[in-house]
């Protein structure tokens, strides 16, 4: 009998990326959740979520690489970040680098000059909002949602939004993304190899708590294993296996070295942590 694991790989559970890029809307619906904010990179602070109407939240941290205090967010879908102007950001203060270890890129018709700049919509607002680093769109009826903070231009950071609404990601599973710039291939227990593009994920269930999963990826004409591993995931987690490229402090030894074309990040939450309130 083949496993959960395989079943869920070769059924169709192979998805377009729920990531989203800001885009310019006449119109934002109301939300209310609890959001997670996660730094792509060195740990941010002061900061701070308006929903538009005066509301706003106290200043919180994204932690690198993982998960902080949730915290309560009631407004529209296009959420403000703001960052207090005692705070220096951690972030490029000119163009960004034209090199593949660029996270999150915007639509990919846009040429190289739109790419590097800030979002129109968020160059925009930060003319009467100074202090606005970041905008992100969140999900409709979602109940919980990741948003992670990356580098951008002129102290602004880029965003990606995940749903993390237990409706699309169910407790005891585990979400993989490719959230480098080039394809990667994931295969779980001896199953089918999947190819996953830029931005694409894939929904996996363990088997009694464990999935043996490759990670390779594409060099050139070739596929290459970067990973043979083995990721535990409880009955109240969810998980998700985020692989990227960033040359970060974070993911460097003691002597300064960094191994691997790419680098793979565990971000997990308990349910308790999902239905504990927020204050």
């Amino acid at each position: 009998m083949k496993s959960n694991i395989i079943r869920a790989f070769t059924g169709l559970m192979l998805s377009v990326s729920p990531f989203s890029l800001v885009r310019a809307q006449t119109a934002y619906p109301d939300v209310s959740m609890k959001i997670d904010l996660v730094a792509w990179g060195d740990g941010i602070s002061g900061l701070s979520l308006h929903s538009g109407a005066g509301n706003k939240t106290s200043a919180v941290s994204a932690f690198p690489f993982s998960y902080s205090k949730a915290v309560p967010y009631s407004g529209p879908s296009l959420m403000e970040i703001y960052q207090t102007a005692a705070v220096e950001a951690p972030v490029s203060r000119g163009p960004l680098p034209e090199d593949a270890s660029i996270p999150i890129l915007p639509d990919e018709n846009a040429d190289k000059a739109e790419k590097m700049a800030v979002p129109p919509l968020l160059r925009e607002l930060r003319k009467k909002k100074p202090n606005l680093v970041a905008l992100a769109t969140l999900p409709v009826g979602s109940r919980r949602a990741t948003v992670l903070l990356a580098p951008g231009p002129d102290h602004t950071f880029q965003t990606f939004t995940i749903d993390d609404d237990p409706n699309q990601l169910p407790f005891g599973r585990v979400r993989i993304h490719n959230l480098t710039p080039f394809p990667i291939v994931v295969r779980c227990k001896g199953g089918k190899a999947l190819q996953l593009k830029p931005k694409e994920t894939v929904v996996a269930i363990p088997e009694n708590h464990y999935i043996f999963y490759e990670l390779g990826y594409q060099d050139g004409e070739e596929w290459k294993i970067l990973k043979n591993d083995m990721l535990r995931v409880a009955d109240d987690e969810q998980a998700h296996m985020v692989v990227l490229k960033s040359d970060n402090q974070f993911f460097r030894s003691s002597d300064g070295s960094m191994g691997g074309a790419f680098q793979v990040v565990v971000l997990r939450r308990t349910k308790e942590a999902e239905t504990a309130p927020v204050r």
